[in-house]
């Protein structure tokens, strides 16, 4: 297991006018400069479009080692290694030439999360960087960025940003003398958390109905338009600039072994500075809450996390020394997924928690799997039922009895993501499930 050997010193840190510990500031560049967004800002003050010029002079392979070599994983929640995900893309072969895709992801639906349309609002040049070089590395011919419904705003202005790469040159016909051609399309989904999910994400870009597909074949096979196509998240993409500027063996020292770079985490809840901390992955949760954050906003101990979006298994007090890091955080029962901190302070009633999440996904599964559909149903049900003192003697073992009946059993994660927090909260903070149902009453005096 993954530990940090000595405290983080807080003062390598810097906190900008938004709360932000970014070190180092690699993803989150000038947040709070109106112009920061712009081609000439991205160039003059970040370098910007350099690691492009790089990457157009090496073979599309060699930058794809590179990738891999940096060790980057996907930051949209699996934790899948980005270089090999690339490498997934087939060959052109004497008797076909194949068109290939690359989507970004960001349908950014997970609650708890809002890294990415950071990213998108105020350094979407790096986002169209890493593209361009995710694109000639698997020799694409064309990009499409899928933004969640409710992104409304930034549209215009990613567009705007599109549209000066490609008056630059970086972007269309013949992109820098390489006779490569490549260009990025913009897609709006319809608000449906689902679409977050790749296959589902696929079908919403088709003009379909947005739900998962069965697999095989993958994207990498037949993806969008039925063409080999590649699935990153923002702020993954956003990562290979920094890549290719550093070097992927230097971009590997930041971190542990295995889980390298920074991520961008989001604080919220009951912590004094939430905001979005760019840090290296495997600092200690503790750290990331007292240290920077400042600790409990409310004066009274934080006594649940959830350490990686709604979707992730809840800690408790014991679990606040994990070093964040994918592979630490799912040895203890949970996972990194979105890097979305949620700090639950001692007065929070977990059963009115639970019941928030639970009926989320309820009302978020596509209905496609009948586990999914059916047991998430349930699950919010009985739920609501302690939660409003008509909770029965049965219940809590009814409730333990539905998540082996959804987890795995479905064609996309969001099943399993709806139990996770469920067996979760049921092991660490029974006692308040069996005071609801004794005492038809919260047993938190604040109920927040």
């Amino acid at each position: 297991m993954a530990r940090i050997r000595t405290k983080p010193d807080p003062q390598r840190y810097t906190f900008d006018g938004f709360g932000s510990a970014q070190y180092p500031n690699l993803m989150l560049l000038g947040a709070g400069d109106l112009d920061n967004w712009t081609l000439k800002a991205y160039r003059d003050k970040w370098g910007g479009y350099q690691s492009l010029g790089k990457a157009l002079k090496m073979e599309p392979a060699a930058v794809t080692g590179e990738v891999k070599v940096s060790d980057l994983r996907g930051r949209g929640g699996a934790g899948f290694r980005t270089g090999l995900k690339w490498g997934f893309m087939p060959k052109d072969t004497p008797e076909r030439k194949l068109t290939r895709y690359l989507v970004c992801n960001g349908d950014e639906g997970e609650p708890g999360t809002f890294k990415d349309r950071a990213i998108l609002e105020y350094n979407p040049h790096q986002l169209i960087e890493g593209m361009i070089i995710a694109g000639w590395a698997m020799q694409c011919r064309l990009g499409f960025i899928y933004l969640r419904g409710e992104f409304g705003w930034l549209v215009d202005k990613l567009e705007a940003a599109i549209q000066q790469a490609r008056d630059a040159g970086y972007l269309g016909k013949n992109i820098q003398g390489t006779g490569w051609d490549f260009d990025l399309l913009t897609y709006r989904g319809a608000g449906a958390y689902i679409c977050g999910e790749e296959t589902a994400l696929l079908n919403s870009l088709e003009g379909r109905r947005g739900e998962p597909r069965v697999k095989p074949p993958f994207p990498a096979q037949a993806g969008a338009f039925g063409q080999p196509t590649t699935v990153n998240n923002v702020e993954t993409l956003a990562a290979v600039p920094v890549i290719l500027r550093m070097g992927g063996a230097q971009y590997a020292r930041i971190g542990l072994p295995g889980n390298t770079g920074t991520r961008i985490y989001c604080l919220s809840g009951h912590v004094k500075r939430p905001g979005l901390y760019e840090l290296p992955l495997g600092l200690p949760l503790d750290f990331i809450m007292n240290d920077l954050a400042g600790g409990s906003s409310t004066g009274r101990k934080i006594k649940a996390v959830i350490p990686g979006g709604a979707s992730a298994p809840i800690f408790d007090a014991k679990d606040f020394d994990c070093p964040m890091d994918f592979d630490t955080v799912k040895a203890r029962g949970s996972m990194a997924g979105s890097a979305g901190i949620i700090a639950m302070d001692e007065d929070t009633c977990m059963v009115r928690t639970l019941l928030r999440l639970t009926s989320f996904y309820a009302h978020e599964s596509c209905g496609q799997c009948t586990p999914c559909r059916e047991g998430c149903n349930w699950m919010e049900m009985i739920l609501h039922r302690i939660e409003h003192g008509q909770g029965r003697p049965d219940d809590l073992a009814l409730l333990a009895s539905l998540p082996p009946r959804i987890n795995m059993r479905t064609l996309c994660p969001l099943g399993d993501a709806a139990c996770g927090p469920v067996e979760s909260a049921m092991a660490k903070f029974r006692n308040e499930f069996e005071h609801h149902i004794t005492h038809k009453e919260c047993l938190c005096p604040a109920r927040v």
